[in-house]
């Protein structure tokens, strides 16, 4: 009898366990910041998107590290029209020079999304860059003159968090993309999106490939983020951010999207709606 009761509860278990997290997200879906690490990667990662309902990817360059980001942007919009939604890459955001490029280049190509920026990181690049430089300022404001979301690569600490919410009040008519959620935590996402309302956060690569993550490959969304993604869910993205060659292979992918469906399925069904698609679609102009 014991030995039944257990087989029963281990029957149960996973089933309280997907009540409780929710099916699977199945609606529309916008990759709304990746990468590609070649000429031909998004091939790949196109024939991937079609296995998995994904309508469009938002692609973007890499902070100046590959040099061939804007060819490769190029090629791939011209080759997927209807799949690939180009950013312009801007390498150095704090030259005399780049606001003045910057406007030529938006008006020669159009582009509905500058970035990505890498503005703070302290991992192995060891950039940290200052958003209330004066050049970076120019550059802010020329995006907001042609209506165009800059998405910044800009990890969070305290003194971080002072210097960005001085740089987004000082630029309120420019819409500022947070990528990777600053690497969190959420109370300190909750409390910029609460002062700014020209921030996006996008919660691009946080899967289970990485730290800190929206949850394991098989676990539940994190609920203190799952919590503030609900609070404000007109103020997320959700975004892959895929680059190194390794999680562009045909299976890393399958596995990235089928996670990512997952996780949206945890979400109340209207929020997980804004942030699969509907945020994207409006921020892009993605028709």
């Amino acid at each position: 009898m014991k030995a039944l009761s257990s087989v029963v509860l281990s029957l149960l278990v996973p089933l309280v366990a997907a009540s409780a997290w929710g099916a699977d997200y199945a609606g529309p879906l916008i990759d709304a910041h990746s990468h590609v690490s070649s000429a031909t990667a998004i091939d790949g990662y196109v024939a991937a998107m079609k296995r998995h309902n994904v309508s469009r990817v938002v692609l973007l360059a890499v902070g100046g590290v590959q040099k061939d980001d804007a060819a490769w942007l190029a090629a791939a919009s011209k080759k997927y029209p209807d799949r690939v939604v180009a950013g312009l890459p801007l390498p150095d955001p704090t030259a005399e020079t780049a606001a003045a490029k910057l406007e030529e280049a938006l008006q020669r190509t159009k582009a509905p999304v500058l970035g990505e920026i890498h503005m703070r990181q302290v991992g192995s690049r060891k950039i940290d860059r200052d958003p209330n430089d004066q050049a970076f300022g120019r550059v802010l404001d020329v995006a907001a003159k042609f209506g165009v979301p800059v998405v910044i690569h800009y990890e969070l600490t305290d003194e971080a968090v002072a210097a960005l919410d001085r740089a987004l009040a000082a630029h309120r008519k420019t819409v500022v993309v947070l990528a990777h959620a600053g690497e969190g935590p959420p109370a300190r996402v909750d409390g910029l999106l609460s002062r700014n309302s020209n921030l996006v956060v996008d919660l691009s690569g946080m899967h289970f490939q990485r730290k800190p993550a929206l949850a394991t490959e098989t676990g539940p969304l994190d609920p203190t983020w799952k919590a503030l993604i609900e609070k404000m869910p007109d103020r997320f993205l959700m975004g892959v951010d895929v680059w190194a060659p390794r999680l562009l292979e045909p299976a890393m992918l399958d596995r990235l999207f089928t996670w990512t469906r997952r996780i949206l399925g945890q979400l109340r069904p209207d929020a997980a709606e804004r942030v699969a698609y509907r945020n994207a679609t409006a921020l892009f102009r993605i028709e």
